[in-house]
């Protein structure tokens, strides 16, 4: 394939790509953002109520701290786990390593944030993860360098020397003449360092271009990151000048409505143009596309970059992976791009609107009521001028009539009450869940007021579930593999206030992963609790069975114990409890002979510490046997004394022979 030909088909996958233009999903999210925002939905009529619930936005953000707890609840949000054995301890450090890049080296709580709110109002919520190189310059000054420390120093390939100075000094001798010693050099350098991250970056929805009918990332044959890029940031990448100059300060992306609604709020009006010729913005599209470009009739993935509308490609290259996470809260079957929360309550934002208009117009209309006059009776600037003790002046009695206007308050609150239940059943947004409605908890069990919690909670867990198996999973995935592809050395994190290198170039095997989301029955003060049992059956089999019994280690119990104290609100459980490795490294060392003692000495008295275990068993031994013993004689004696007792009773002579206590 020619590059006329190649340049073609990605122009071509552009303009027939979702969100190329304007395209149906970006007047669906324009159409969102107006809801949220509690806009006016263009149907008011003049001198009528113009209120506006906000159904939409009142949903979201009801949603929204759940979701961010579940994810954020501990340290941790993925977990890798081992396909063998040996894969374990690797899977750890990939897990410590990954968590580490992106609530650390990355604004994680931010990202997350961003995506799962994009996903509930506009369908998807997308984040791009790439490796970032960085080169920093620093200048530094060497005095009173030898000639071999100088060249020790020009042989660094990352040192540029700026400025050199050559000192000589001498000293004279007792004749007068003077003795030359050896030179040294002054010098000014600057060091190059280079180095790279992971960075991963939100993409706004309108800037998301796919395939129309890709039913998932795998399957999807074209996905790009369609924006506006500075000039003077393309330059410092390493494009050329003269070509990005080209295309600079030309047209905009197609979503600048969207844009700008985004910042109505706190501007207005199309951005000016700037005279800084490297502060003008270029359109922009990093392309990921499949195709057969090498002609060998096997379609790989490729990535281009385009500059500007005509589709200028300045960079095609062969890729590894597709480097976009996704997320949609409501799965379609088949459909890479599910529905949004939002569009489930819209709908149910513009009935009670409705509703509560007519009620807010009902209440005008009753204390302003129309009225009816006889014409040319009634004085009408009088009637007009509605005021506390105003009066009317008539000229005949009756000349003025109210018109009656008909009570709507308790109908239109029981329409507002169905409309909750019908959002309740869509999103499992209800005051029952916050444990906030009276009328449902009143005089009612603690189980069943947790299972009404529980039962409201199911849709957002449910919503947390397909965010954890799908775009964040893919996430975790992409940063491991950019960390193993492009990490040239350990990495240093810190874990429970301790700095750890981890080398991600170790990671030669495969991991499977959890997505830790903070999801269980019950709510957390049965949680809580059930941990505390744990805690206690732990304990009790360390007390009866050691600290070496096959059950319960030391470390799963101190694990316990930090669970508890993290679900208490205490994120640094280090500062209560010791870690389980090192309790059981220290127990290793207690059991082993200490340095500087005898052997012969150690093997004596542990010896002597077994005949003295083994003298105190036979002392217990002997000692039971002679209570079963006294017990059998006490026994034979009663039988023995109750049989005379009875020969007596009866007037029989007693032949026994009774042992003498």
């Amino acid at each position: 394939m020619d590059d006329f030909e190649f340049k073609s088909l990605v122009k071509s996958e552009i303009e027939n790509a979702v969100n190329y233009y304007d395209s149906e999903y970006s007047g669906d999210r324009q159409e969102v953002m107006d809801y949220y925002l509690g806009n006016k939905f263009g149907n008011e009529q003049e001198n009528r109520s113009q209120a506006v619930l906000t159904e939409v936005s009142d949903t979201i953000e009801f949603i929204m701290p759940s979701l961010m707890k579940m994810f954020h609840s501990s340290s941790e949000f993925c977990r890798f786990v081992g396909r063998q054995k040996e894969d374990v301890k690797a899977a750890e450090q990939a897990t410590q390593l990954v968590n580490f890049v992106i609530n650390s080296q990355n604004k994680g709580f931010t990202i997350l944030h961003n995506m799962m709110k994009d996903a509930l109002l506009f369908k998807v919520g997308a984040c791009k993860f790439y490796w970032e190189e960085a080169e920093t310059t620093v200048t530094e000054e060497y005095k009173d360098l030898s000639e071999d420390e100088l060249t020790m120093l020009m042989e660094d390939d990352d040192i540029e020397i700026v400025a050199q100075e050559i000192v000589e000094m001498g000293e004279i001798s007792e004749l007068g003449d003077e003795i030359p010693m050896e030179q040294t050099f002054n010098v000014e350098v600057k060091r190059k360092t280079k180095g790279g991250q992971v960075k991963i970056d939100n993409v706004p929805p309108e800037e998301l271009i796919f395939s129309r009918r890709a039913t998932s990332l795998e399957d999807c044959n074209f996905i790009a990151h369609r924006t506006n890029m500075r000039a003077g940031d393309l330059i410092e990448q390493g494009y050329d000048a003269e070509t990005v100059f080209k295309y600079a300060g030309g047209e905009n992306a197609d979503d600048e409505e969207e844009r700008q609604q985004r910042f109505e709020e706190i501007e207005s009006g199309s951005r000016l143009n700037q005279h800084d010729k490297t502060m003008q913005e270029i359109l922009v599209s990093e392309c990921y596309i499949k195709c057969d470009y090498d002609g060998d009739n096997i379609p790989e993935l490729r990535r281009v970059v385009v500059l500007g509308e005509n589709g200028e490609v300045v960079e095609n290259e062969p890729f590894d992976h597709i480097p976009f996470a996704l997320l949609s809260p409501i799965l379609m079957p088949h459909r890479m791009v599910g529905r949004s929360v939002a569009e489930t309550v819209m709908d149910i934002q513009l009935i009670k609107s409705s509703i509560l208009r007519s009620q807010l117009d009902n209440l005008y209309l009753t204390n302003n009521s129309r009225v009816a006059v006889v014409e040319g009776q009634v004085n009408l600037d009088d009637l007009l001028n509605s005021r506390p003790a105003g009066i009317v002046r008539m000229r005949q009695q009756g000349a003025v009539q109210s018109l009656q206007v008909p009570q709507l308050g308790s109908q239109g609150f029981n329409m507002l009450e169905y409309m909750d239940q019908v959002r309740d059943q869509r999103t499992g947004f209800s005051k029952a869940s916050l444990g906030l409605d009276p009328k449902a908890l009143q005089s009612t069990t603690a189980s069943a007021v947790n299972s009404t919690i529980q039962g409201a909670q199911l849709k957002i867990e449910m919503i947390a579930r397909v965010f954890a198996e799908t775009g964040l999973k893919d996430l975790a995935f992409g940063v491991l593999h950019l960390l193993q592809k492009h990490e040239t050395k350990a990495v240093t994190v810190r874990l429970n206030n301790e700095y750890i290198d981890i080398d991600p170039r170790a990671f030669d095997n495969k991991f499977d992963m959890e997505v830790d989301v903070g999801l269980g029955n019950g709510v957390e003060s049965d949680k809580m609790q059930m941990l505390v049992q744990i805690a206690g059956k732990q304990e009790q089999m360390l007390q009866q069975l050691g600290a070496n019994n096959p059950i319960v280690s030391s470390t799963q119990y101190v694990n316990t114990l930090k669970k508890i104290a993290n679900m208490a609100g205490f994120k640094d459980a280090d500062q209560f409890f010791r870690s389980g490795e090192e309790m059981e490294q220290m127990m290793k060392a207690s059991s082993q002979p200490q340095q500087g003692q005898d052997p012969e000495r150690m093997k004596f008295e542990a010896e002597i510490a077994l005949k003295r275990e083994k003298m105190q068993a036979d002392i217990a031994l002997e000692k039971e046997k002679l209570q079963m013993e006294m017990q059998m004689r006490k026994a034979e004696f009663e039988a023995e004394l109750s049989l005379r007792q009875q020969k007596l009773a009866l007037g029989g002579n007693i032949s026994t022979n009774m042992p003498r206590v």
